[in-house]
């Protein structure tokens, strides 16, 4: 028995240190892409309330129409990295191919939806140059969707390889090129017009096509990607695989839609409790953002171990990855939810000098805290069950989490409406839609685990050996 405890617990770890090889640039990359939305949001803050106010509104237009896109792209990741396990190499490209067709025509068809959004701003008490920031905001990155699109799909034919540390070179590069570009536009400096808000939508449409065209060049020129470079010939589109691809990525896309949409409506919902609020909001949950980069993370490299063991016929070992990937994001969110917790004043003031706009973020932050556990589970769990090609049952959980139990419960405790026969003396405003939150991803987790156990289970092999397939 000793033994045995001490060859698991050497499994455990071997498999943890194997996770973070291929984890570790992802986050750096992930870190470096949301910044650019936390340094558009921290400079804003820094040139008026006003400016704050109209670029938040605008991002949460931005990251519900980019954070749908990711999913509706995630398709390629699985199949590449079942090819991968399978060492059938030559399928990749094909793939590849066929992916970057159906990433043209998402792109082209985020770009008219984002730009038809803009009109939700008509119907909220904004003040007009705070409703126009926002909606030129839009208008203008908007043009950086279909790039966007494209580089999803290198994204996960990178990661799929196991070549992670390009896509933290570039977004680390794009970054940088972010910061810069927002301190000539927002501020006005070298000369440059003093744009405020809207220049950080320009300089968010030059990052993400740097990010895009730079991984391409990268791609290019290294020796990792030559045995399956898909661009050395043209491929017409293959209907049947682009609809493929769709099916499995529609599902994905729906369920990242409907988490980022929960968040984005509740921030469009708190609008009408004034500026101080919207700022505080989004500064709260652009910090939980940034926490939640390492736990998805973890999900993307999860998705390629667990993808590359079922390549290989090893469900077995897929199982085994996938619940250690679990265990793994637990034992970050413990430690992150104590220091949100602990520094929560502290990060609200890095943000804003407004003393109104940091105490309120402040209390969102011990909110945000709570819910660590199981929003951390529960994107390591999603994409642990994407790695099996399973992705129909996670968007149920997930529209049922966050439409069904997260955005009522939200509307009751933060609007308390007069018409309900049950609701709080007084609206709790903002700190009751991010209550609602904690409770719509706890659903989310406890319905992901038991999936999880359910089609890890179902993989298998019967007695007789042979793998079962799962839908």
């Amino acid at each position: 028995m000793p033994q045995e405890t001490t060859t698991r617990t050497t499994r455990i770890r071997t498999e943890i240190q194997a996770l973070w090889q291929l984890a570790w640039p992802i986050l750096i990359g992930q870190l470096a892409n949301v910044g650019m939305a936390v340094v558009d949001v921290a400079m804003a803050g820094h040139a008026s309330a006003q400016d704050l106010a109209g670029v938040s509104l605008g991002v949460s237009i931005w990251n519900m129409v980019i954070i749908t896109i990711m999913g509706v792209m995630m398709s390629v990741s699985p199949l590449v990295a079942h090819h991968v396990g399978a060492k059938k190499f030559s399928q990749v490209p094909h793939v590849v191919r066929q992916g970057m067709w159906k990433a043209l025509g998402v792109g082209l068809i985020a770009f008219v939806l984002a730009n038809l959004s803009v009109v939700v701003f008509d119907h909220l008490e904004l003040e007009p140059v705070v409703r126009e920031m926002a909606k030129n905001f839009v208008h203008i990155t908007s043009f950086a969707l279909p790039a966007f699109a494209c580089y999803r799909v290198l994204y996960g034919y990178s990661a799929s390889l196991n070549q992670t540390k390009p896509l933290m070179a570039t977004a680390i590069g794009a970054l940088l090129l972010n910061i810069f570009i927002n301190w000539l536009l927002v501020y006005g400096n070298w000369g440059f017009p003093r744009m405020g808000g809207l220049g950080c939508a320009w300089s968010t449409l030059l990052c993400v096509w740097f990010n895009f065209l730079g991984l391409l060049w990268w791609m290019h020129r290294a020796p990792a990607y030559r045995s399956t470079w898909p661009f050395g010939k043209y491929e017409a589109p293959h209907w049947p695989k682009v609809g493929s691809l769709l099916k499995l990525g529609l599902p994905i896309g729906v369920t990242y839609f409907a988490e980022t949409s929960a968040f984005s409506g509740i921030s469009l919902l708190i609008a009408k409790f004034g500026s101080t609020a919207v700022a505080a909001h989004q500064i709260a949950l652009n910090f939980t953002s940034l926490v939640f980069m390492v736990p998805l993370s973890l999900g993307v490299a999860l998705l390629t171990r667990v993808g590359q063991s079922l390549g290989a016929g090893d469900p077995v070992a897929a199982r085994f990855r996938a619940w250690v990937g679990v265990i793994a994001s637990l034992a970050f969110a413990a430690v992150s939810a104590f220091g949100m917790a602990v520094f929560n004043q502290h990060i609200a003031g890095a943000y804003t000098s407004d003393a109104h706009v940091a105490a309120l973020a402040a209390q969102l932050l011990l909110l945000a805290a709570l819910f660590q556990l199981c929003d951390s589970s529960q994107v390591v769990l999603s994409c642990a069950i994407r790695g099996y090609k399973v992705t129909r049952s996670p968007m149920v959980i997930h529209l049922t989490a966050f439409w069904v139990v997260a955005i009522p419960l939200g509307c009751v405790l933060g609007l308390a409406p007069a018409w309900l026969p049950w609701r709080p003396a007084a609206p709790m405003e903002a700190q009751g839609f991010w209550i609602a939150l904690v409770v719509g991803l706890t659903v989310a987790a406890i319905g992901l685990a038991v999936l999880l156990r359910n089609v890890a289970n179902r993989h298998l092999p019967h007695a007789v050996g042979t793998p079962r397939t799962s839908t």
